[in-house]
């Protein structure tokens, strides 16, 4: 029986973190660096975003059961041998989920620009092939770089996205059968910026799990970054990524002290002369 205890097991709800803090970094910063806020777009966002990582981390667990080769894993530590849950009730369950986040993706499309449909479309392409498929994501060496790219600065650039009015970010232009893209390069690089210390972080966070579960991965012959570069220098590239993200956010903050004293001393001058 899935129980709310069993559900809320199955989407690992304690990981969704992960995915609410570049949402709120990304939310402040729209509020503190663009001065624009959307309540509406942004409740609309957080729901379709906790409900469509709960449905990738579903599918993640029910792909784990289905290939699983480890029977004592099988049965024993995943979720749905544990509970004895069937993969139909787990498949229907998943494709509620990303039916509900999809329906609520096109609803904030309509409200903000076409280029949302885009991103979204990427960021769901992701994070359904992350486990889902002949040859996911995760069980590859490039589940920490795609994860650190679309949670990181994907939800990170989304908060900022639907926060702000078109011309102060990027908008895409359809008049068909022509399209083109509009934007403000110096912003979106700003951005960027900005969001680069939580793609380390996320990536990070994969790599840590990655390194815990290695043993279990390669038993159940899931091979990502760690089996092909080894324990060792997993920490190693473990402690270099949270290095380079403390380095990033010191640059990042001397960056717009310099910037708030540069505004102090022209305002001076002007008030001088």
């Amino acid at each position: 029986m899935l129980t709310m205890p069993v559900f809320l097991e199955l989407v690992e709800i304690k990981t969704k973190l992960a995915s609410l803090f570049p949402f709120l970094l990304g939310t402040l910063f729209s509020a503190y660096y663009f001065s624009s806020f959307d309540g509406w777009n942004t409740l609309l966002f957080f729901v379709a975003m906790i409900i469509f990582d709960m449905a990738t981390t579903a599918i993640n667990n029910t792909m784990d059961y289905v290939k699983a080769k480890n029977t004592e894993y099988r049965d024993g530590e995943n979720i749905l041998g544990r509970a004895g849950i069937s993969v139909e009730k787990a498949t229907r369950l998943i494709v509620t989920m990303v039916m509900v986040a999809a329906a609520m993706g096109i609803v904030l499309t309509y409200r903000t620009n076409s280029l949302l449909l885009v991103i979204g479309a990427i960021c769901f392409l992701i994070g359904i092939l992350y486990t889902f498929g002949p040859f996911p994501i995760s069980r590859m060496p490039l589940g920490e770089v795609l994860s650190g790219l679309t949670m990181g600065f994907g939800i990170f650039f989304i908060a900022v996205f639907i926060n702000v009015p078109g011309n102060e970010l990027m908008t895409l232009v359809i008049d068909w059968p022509a399209f083109r893209l509009e934007g403000h390069l110096l912003n979106v690089l700003i951005v960027f910026l900005n969001a680069l210390p939580l793609v380390f972080t996320i990536a990070n966070i994969m790599l840590a799990n990655n390194t815990c579960d290695f043993e279990t991965d390669v038993s159940n012959h899931r091979y990502t970054l760690v089996y092909y570069i080894g324990k060792p220098l997993a920490l190693k590239l473990y402690g270099l990524l949270f290095c380079y993200s403390r380095l990033f956010k010191k640059i990042l903050k001397l960056s717009k002290l310099i910037r708030i004293k540069q505004r102090h001393l022209r305002l001076q001058l002007r008030i001088l002369f």
